[in-house]
Formats: structure tokens, C-alpha cells, sequence
């Protein structure tokens, strides 16, 4: 059966980077009617916040993201503990015990000498005895796979072909001095155990993934199907990392973005398919293909989440944002007329509160200098509400015959006067909801 994961970590909340990988697991998931799993990797005491667990539950929610189970990595230490074992007893794992400066010396005579800054396995060398004074003074050491020196392949879902020369890749640290362990091992344990079938994350983890195979297969485990997404980039190609806090999916939805709309964004972008609107969760999974995404940075631009937002709204029944027309404060008896006006001409539902406002308590007119004089006189030959929707026509026609004016002349003075706006709903339908007239004067 087809297993995938998301995995975050939850030292921060989702962000528009994080939802890329999760889409993509959670469809390939779907489509071949597998599970989903949700992997909070919080094995980091220190940064790891159970508000952040909580969040991204949320947000995954909101986007009706289902996991099928969920698994916590900070329950699973005995068995990355038992892995580290069997990796000793294999020869596999060793301890070293350089600080960070003078790894950083190695790396510079190391570049300095046209050679790849690669850990040069010092500790191999080292005795027991030598070990056991490195640990008194310095404490314990940092726990490396001792990678098999030779080219590490697979046919990527995505990328293609990789061949990485393990020769040139650092031997990776798996467990940290003060015993935390990291990633790299944790979530090859995870994946073996739990059946993962397939991984989909960022390009920025080609190298790790090529390490992890090798450890994968140390501990006899099966190599799981890797695809590598591009990464994305800001609309002008500029790096997105600095402003991802500014992108977390709690930002955008405070801002009024759907979740259809984001969905149906992430779920083409950067593929050779054009962006088109879903209607539901079904048509995203029955047209997804990773292999239809190129490996080129991409290009993201949260602007464009605003008019599939609007268009997606437009299709929707008064029943699927009866809620949020209550919150602007329409009476239910004016709901449903409301709404059919109202829903081609907002682009998130935050607008329904002030249109409804604009309708109860009359607009600040809009008048151009040069219309003052006309709008005067058209403004006494509006009959007493209530309107209906004849009233628009009937009433502009009498302008027309008293003025003279015709076409936009005479309808756009019209409707800036009333909504105190140049664009909106055909005024013939509006004019039965409008309560107040401020332009009487």
C-alpha cells in the first residue's frame, strides 16, 4: 500500500514552503487510495512548543489535509536508540569529538587546498584511551555514520537520474553531544518502520537523501520512492526564506484566502500544468502527477491567491457562507438577496461586513466636480424607498429625459453618487437593498 508522510517540526507554525510537501504526499496518498501520516518531528525539547503541534493540526484542517494517523517522534526515542545500537555493532557509527572551530579550520585548509570540505574520519584514528580524556574534558562526543565511499543512485520522481559520490559528503551526524537525535537518523527509522513508500520534499534535501539511503540500507530497510520539489521563490525570483514568516497559512487565511483557492494554486504550481480553480478536494487529487513538476525555482506570488479566492467564492450557495453573511449582520430575510449580489464583486468574504454597511447606512457619495449640478437634480427625481429592482431603470430614464445625459455619463455619476463607488453589483439589483441614500444631502 502507498504510505507518505508530512513531517514538520513543530518549532513554528506552517508556512507556504511546509504546505507545498504536505500537499503533494497528501494527494499522491489520495489518489492511490493509501494513508497519509502526520509525523510531528519534535525531538528538539528545547525549540519544540505543543502550541505549534496545535497549529498545525489547525491549519491542516482548514485545508480538509485528513491524516489518516498521527505519530510523535519525541514516543519513538527507544527505537532510534536501538538503531544507534545496531549501527555501532555494525561498525557503521562512531564517536568524534572536533568543536565547531576546529571543524571550521578543517574546512578552510581543506578549500584552501582545492579539496571538498569533508570530514576527514580524525576519530576513526583515535584509542580508547585517547576517548576517554577527549570525554572528560570535553564531553561526550557526537555520533557520525561512517558513509560507504562510494556513488550513492536513484531515480528520483521529479529530478530524475542522481548519482552523489558519497566520497564527497561529510559523514553525518546522526546523534548530538548532549544526546539529542537528529533528523537525519530519526526519520529513516520512522519511514522503515511505518511503511513509508514514498517521500516527496524540497531539493534542499538531495544530499541528506542520498545519506539516508546508505542508512536506510545498513539497517535493512527499503528504499522508499524520493521525489525533490524545487523551492520556491518571491514573484520576482527573489529567495522566499526571509519572508516565509510573513507567508504562514494562519497570515493568509487571517487575510481572507480560501482554502480551495490555495490549494488549487500549490497543487499545479510549478508543474507543466496551467493553474486552474478546483471546485473540490476530488478533481486535485484526480489531477495530480508529480511527474508532471520541473525542477526549476518557482516563482510564487501571494497576489494570485486573491482572484482564484473571488472566483472561487462566486460559485458558491448562500449556504456555504451563511455564517460569514450573519457575521457582517445581514438579517436572514435579506440573506439570500444579499448574497446574489454581493458575491461577484467581493474578493475575500471580509468585504461582505462593509458592502452590507455601504447598503444600511447609505455610501459617502462620490462626486466629480463636474457633476455636482447633475447629480443635484437627478437626485430629485429619485423616488421615496423602498426600491425594487425596477427602480434603477425607471428612474434613470427620467434622468435622462430631464438631462439629456445618456450612457456612462449618465449611469456612472449615478452609481459613484449612490455606492460611492465606480465599479459593483448591476445597480438594478442593488438599488432593493439599499436603505439609505446619502447623495439627498
Amino acid at each position: 500500500m502507498t504510505t507518505t508522510r508530512f513531517a514538520p517540526s513543530p518549532t513554528g507554525y506552517i508556512h507556504i514552503g511546509n504546505l507545498r510537501t504536505a500537499l503533494m504526499n497528501y494527494l499522491i496518498a489520495r489518489k492511490a487510495g493509501g494513508t497519509f501520516i502526520l509525523r510531528i518531528d519534535d525531538t528538539d525539547p528545547e525549540r519544540s512548543k505543543e502550541e505549534y503541534v496545535d497549529g498545525i493540526k489547525s491549519d491542516l484542517e482548514w485545508l480538509g489535509l485528513h491524516w489518516d494517523r498521527i505519530e510523535r517522534q519525541s514516543e519513538r526515542l527507544d527505537r532510534y536508540q536501538a538503531a544507534a545500537d545496531s549501527l555501532r555493532e555494525m561498525g557503521r557509527f562512531y564517536e568524534a569529538f572536533e568543536t565547531p572551530t576546529e571543524l571550521d579550520l578543517k574546512r578552510k585548509k581543506q578549500l584552501n587546498m582545492g579539496k571538498p570540505p569533508v570530514y576527514d574520519r580524525a576519530a576513526l584514528a583515535l584509542t580508547d584511551a585517547e576517548k576517554e580524556t577527549l570525554r572528560a574534558e570535553r564531553g561526550d562526543g557526537v555520533w557520525r555514520f561512517k558513509l560507504d565511499r562510494e556513488r550513492i543512485e536513484w531515480r528520483d520522481g521529479i529530478l530524475g537520474d542522481i548519482s552523489i559520490d558519497a566520497a564527497s559528503v561529510s559523514d553525518p551526524v546522526l546523534i548530538r553531544g548532549d544526546g539529542q537525535v537528529l533528523y537525519t537518523i530519526a526519520s529513516v527509522v520512522d519511514d522503515t518502520e511505518m511503511g513509508v513508500t514514498n517521500v516527496v520534499r524540497g531539493s534542499d534535501h538531495v544530499t541528506n537523501t542520498a545519506t539516508q539511503i546508505q542508512i536506510i540500507e545498513a539497517l535493512g530497510g527499503k528504499v522508499p520512492a524520493f521525489a525533490h520539489h524545487s523551492l520556491l521563490t518571491g514573484p520576482q525570483g527573489e529567495a522566499l526564506s526571509k519572508r516565509l514568516g510573513t507567508l504562514a497559512l494562519r497570515d493568509l487565511r487571517a487575510q481572507g484566502i480560501e482554502p480551495m483557492a490555495l490549494l488549487s494554486l500549490m497543487a499545479r504550481l510549478g508543474s507543466s500544468d496551467a493553474v486552474e480553480l478546483r471546485s473540490d478536494m476530488a478533481e486535485l487529487i484526480d489531477g495530480f502527477d508529480i511527474e508532471r513538476f520541473g525542477s526549476a525555482p518557482t516563482k510564487f506570488d501571494v497576489d494570485d491567491l486573491f482572484p482564484l479566492t473571488a472566483r472561487h467564492l462566486a460559485s458558491l450557495p448562500l449556504a456555504a457562507v451563511q455564517e460569514a453573511v450573519v457575521e457582517a449582520g445581514v438579517p436572514d430575510e435579506k440573506a439570500a438577496q444579499f448574497w446574489d449580489v454581493t458575491r461577484q464583486n467581493i474578493s475575500t468574504l471580509k468585504d461582505l461586513g462593509p458592502w452590507w454597511e455601504m447598503m444600511r447606512d447609505g455610501a459617502v457619495p462620490q462626486i466629480d466636480a463636474e457633476d455636482a449640478a447633475f447629480v443635484k437634480e437627478a437626485m430629485a427625481l429619485l423616488p421615496d424607498g423602498p426600491f425594487d429592482d425596477q427602480t434603477w431603470g425607471a428612474w434613470t430614464s427620467a434622468v435622462k429625459e430631464a438631462t439629456g445625459r445618456k450612457g456612462r455619463g449618465l449611469f456612472m455619476p449615478l452609481r459613484k453618487a449612490l455606492t460611492g463607488q465606480a465599479h459593483g453589483p448591476d445597480m438594478s439589483a442593488l438599488m432593493p437593498l439599499l436603505q439609505v441614500v446619502k447623495a439627498r444631502g
